[in-house]
């Protein structure tokens, strides 16, 4: 699944997915404000059923752009605030600090752009066993399930370092549900989804009941994975199923809103911190990667998993 912004064009797609062993490929491209959506090959190789714009794929890490999102809308809304210690906002759970930094408190920028002192314990965040038990967030915190088995902690200096953190989203999505009080993906789809018409966007297993509109993951010679739909149980930081054309929906959400002309009501302000470098490092905004090209600031959001490979790009400051 690749959605791509304004400015870009795709050649010799069918080429490199014979090359690379790609059997399903759905590509969303925004152009002058309107959205294309070119979808090639099958949802599961040998199953004659093609890939559509409703086919739904998994996003893996993208899913932590959509957080993101959800969170400014929450800021824009002053429900929370991008400096504020998170510890003030977290009820049935704390981020301790293991070795008591008092430089700097962790706050939401902290753990959007990856800088929050939090180093994913090592080898946490893996797939959902077949037939487990989907895990509880509050649980994954702690460290009592089997996905992430010591408790999530401050480690190092907020904003010191930059450590690539499935934990940082965990941390965030308890957060807005103590916040919100409502399960995430129903403050997701109330304040993101439903609005901006993202009818194929799920975090649940419930979704694969349908099999005729959900992608199968491969493997890199064009194989079914074992199990086929593999579930990322951290809706924050990687549970999210969805199609190419909802997350592009997203991605105009974002360029339209950078000229007060979103349809979330998100400040103006508050996009353009998403894709401003943080605490000095030109390659990291809030949530997304960004880099200086000839066709101006692009900011990347990357997805991968088993059987899934994803990548949304955008440039936000082309002129429409």
């Amino acid at each position: 699944m690749v959605i791509v912004g304004r400015g870009m064009t795709l050649v010799n797609i069918q080429e490199r997915m014979a090359f690379y062993n790609v059997k399903g490929v759905s590509v969303a491209i925004i152009q002058e404000t309107q959205i294309d959506v070119r979808n090639y090959g099958e949802l599961e190789v040998g199953s004659g059923l093609s890939v559509t714009d409703e086919t739904i794929f998994s996003a893996c890490s993208i899913s932590k752009f959509m957080t993101a999102m959800l969170v400014m809308k929450l800021v824009s809304d002053n429900v929370l605030n991008l400096d504020e210690d998170i510890n003030k906002y977290l009820i049935s759970w704390q981020l301790r600090n293991q070795k008591l930094f008092t430089e700097n408190c962790v706050t939401i920028r902290h753990l959007l752009s990856h800088q929050a002192g939090i180093v994913d314990p090592q080898d946490s965040f893996i797939e959902l066993g077949k037939n487990s038990e989907y895990p509880k967030n509050l649980g994954i915190l702690k460290g009592d399930t089997p996905y992430c088995l010591s408790e999530i902690v401050v480690s190092e200096e907020p904003g010191a370092m930059f450590h690539y953190s499935d934990a940082a989203f965990c941390v965030l999505q308890q957060v807005i549900e103590d916040v919100a009080k409502k399960q995430f993906e129903q403050v997701m789809r109330e304040e993101i989804w439903h609005p901006l018409q993202m009818q194929h966007s799920f975090y649940h297993t419930v979704l694969l009941q349908n099999k005729h509109h959900v992608a199968s993951g491969h493997n890199k010679y064009g194989e079914i994975v074992k199990g086929k739909y593999l579930i990322y149980p951290y809706e924050a930081a990687s549970g999210l199923w969805t199609t190419s054309s909802d997350l592009a929906k997203l991605c105009t959400e974002l360029m339209d809103s950078l000229g007060g002309n979103g349809r979330l009501g998100i400040d103006s302000d508050l996009i353009n911190e998403m894709i401003r470098p943080q605490y000095g490092k030109e390659w990291i905004g809030l949530s997304l990667f960004l880099e200086e090209t000839e066709l101006g600031l692009e900011a990347v959001s990357y997805g991968w998993g088993v059987g899934f490979q994803c990548m949304l790009v955008m440039y936000p400051h082309l002129q429409k």
